[in-house]
C-alpha cells in the first residue's frame, strides 16, 4: 500500500511539473501544495446548522430520512448476525422476492467473520453484478446528512457497495463527523494523497426522471441498511 502511494504521488508530481512550466510558474509543488493547505486551513466556512453532542443519533435520524434502515450493535463479531436478521425481516413483493438472498459479497476486512454460522454464504470478493447482496466497510459517516463515505482506493474496494441489490454498510460510531468539511478534513489528514474518486452515499439509489415518480434501485442498490459499530 505503502508503495501504491508513493508511485502515485510520484506520478502526480510530475504531471503537475509540467503544468507549472508551462504556465510559466517557479517554486516547487510543495510550495505550492503547501500554500494551498494554508488557504484551505484559514478559510473561513459558511453558515452551518447546529449539531447535537450525539452526532451517531443524528446521524442514525437522517439516514433514516433517506430510507436507509439502520441498527447499533456493539461488538464487530454482532455483524453477521444483524445481517442475517435484518434478511430474516425483509419482506419483498413476489416480482421481486430474487432480491432476498443469503449469499453475497464483502470487502476483506470481513472475510474471518463467522458468515456460515449466521446461516450466510459470503465470499471477500469484488462482485461482478450477479451479487444480491454487499456488505461493505465505510471511510466515516457525515451526521448532518445521514451520509456515508467511501474512498476509491486499494482499501476500499467500493464496486461490493455499488452493483448489489441490497447494501448493507457499517460504521464505527467513532468515525461519524458532523458534516462534510469535516469529512474532507479527516481524508487529507489519513491520506497521502487524494483517492481517485470519494463516494458519498445518502439511502438507496433513485430517480425520478419518468413522470417524476421516485424509483428506488435505478442505478445502484434498492435498499440501504446500515450498523453503527
Amino acid at each position: 500500500m505503502t508503495r501504491f502511494i508513493e508511485e502515485n504521488k510520484a506520478s502526480r508530481d510530475a504531471v503537475l511539473a509540467r503544468v507549472r512550466r508551462a504556465l510559466g510558474r517557479t517554486g516547487s509543488g510543495d510550495e505550492a501544495r503547501a500554500k494551498a493547505e494554508a488557504y484551505v486551513a484559514t478559510h473561513a466556512q459558511g453558515p452551518r446548522p447546529s449539531m447535537p453532542a450525539q452526532l451517531p443519533q443524528r446521524f442514525m435520524e437522517r439516514a433514516s430520512d433517506m430510507a436507509s434502515t439502520v441498527e447499533r450493535i456493539a461488538r464487530r463479531e454482532d455483524i453477521p448476525t444483524a445481517v442475517a436478521r435484518y434478511l430474516d425481516a425483509l419482506v419483498l413483493p413476489p416480482a421481486i422476492a430474487m432480491q432476498k438472498s443469503t449469499q453475497g459479497v464483502c470487502w476483506p476486512e470481513f472475510a474471518d467473520l463467522d458468515w456460515q454460522g449466521a446461516g450466510l454464504a459470503i465470499e471477500a470478493r469484488p462482485t461482478a453484478g450477479q451479487d444480491r447482496l454487499g456488505v461493505t466497510g465505510s471511510f466515516c459517516a457525515i451526521a448532518e446528512t445521514g451520509t456515508l463515505v467511501f474512498l476509491t482506493d486499494a482499501d476500499c474496494p467500493t464496486g461490493a457497495a455499488l452493483l448489489t441489490d441490497t447494501h448493507v454498510a457499517v460504521v464505527r460510531a467513532d468515525r461519524i463527523v458532523s458534516g462534510m468539511e469535516e469529512a474532507f478534513a479527516l481524508v487529507r489528514e489519513e491520506r497521502a494523497v487524494m483517492p481517485r474518486a470519494i463516494n458519498m452515499i445518502s439511502g438507496p439509489s433513485r430517480t425520478g426522471d419518468i413522470e417524476q415518480t421516485i424509483v428506488l434501485g435505478a442505478h445502484g442498490p434498492y435498499r440501504v441498511h446500515i450498523l453503527v459499530l
